[in-house]
């Protein structure tokens, strides 16, 4: 039988791993607004799709390169592929109808309370518990949102409330109910490798160039500068960031 200490340093070493993973990940997205307006006038779904196709296509390329059987990397459970392509796309499709139907101030406020309801819902995970710490944080990123919404005394909040925002502000709503959720409920799924990934990235690709089609104009990138930024959108925080979240939310 293998020794307790030694089995419990392996979980142990494997959740600093996952949380630096998580790390990694958030701070990726950090560059995301500057590469996204170095991109030009790209329209958010086209920008989508380029940057997740990228992401697909360097994960097929490594697939291919080192001879792994690339059915099998796509074969996983249906609910993985729901979870996973679901959290992926429908988190940027309510995120860009929020940013289309609010004031974007506003609607990104509401959008960032996802990692607020990540603490909530953690406390849902077998093994996993709020303490009084967790509810007091989360109790004052919603205050402060609140307060930044709101703008004091007849604030922006206030003045923009007109009926025609309802629908941004409950689009704001869902992406960060979306993230959030399957931020959580990925680690069900643990048993699914990262490198699946690749593949719901492929998947949310379509699905992104398929709302283009429907919702957008196409606009190409606008010289060298403007491809670069695509390009490190589709490495990074587009790309990469989502194999790290995984590996995190996972472990």
């Amino acid at each position: 039988m293998p020794n307790i200490l030694t089995v419990q340093e392996e979980v142990h070493g494997r959740r600093l791993r996952a949380t630096f993973a998580g790390f990694v990940a958030v701070a990726l997205w950090s560059t995301l607004a500057l590469l996204t307006a170095a991109s030009g006038g790209v329209p958010p779904f086209q920008l989508v799709a380029m940057a997740f196709g990228l992401a697909f296509c360097l994960c097929l390329g490594k697939w291919l390169v080192r001879g792994e059987d690339i059915a099998a990397h796509l074969r996983q459970p249906a609910g993985a592929w729901a979870l996973s392509v679901a959290g992926l796309f429908g988190f940027h499709f309510f995120y860009f109808l929020s940013l289309r139907a609010a004031p974007p101030v506003e609607a990104n406020l509401i959008n960032y309370t996802w990692p607020l309801l990540i603490v909530l819902f953690s406390g849902l995970l077998p093994g996993e518990r709020l303490r009084w710490w967790h509810l007091a944080g989360v109790g004052m990123g919603l205050s402060g949102a609140v307060l930044l919404i709101a703008g004091g005394s007849g604030g922006a909040f206030v003045e923009g409330h007109a009926p025609e925002h309802f629908i941004g502000y409950a689009a704001a709503v869902c992406s960060a109910l979306v993230w959030s959720t399957y931020s959580v409920a990925n680690r069900r799924f643990a048993e699914v490798p990262t490198d699946a990934v690749g593949g719901f990235c492929g998947l949310t690709a379509l699905l992104a160039l398929l709302s283009h089609a429907v919702f957008e104009v196409t606009v190409w990138p606008d010289g060298a500068v403007q491809w670069l930024a695509v390009a490190a959108l589709g490495l990074g925080p587009v790309g990469a960031a989502f194999f790290f979240w995984d590996y995190g939310t996972k472990h």
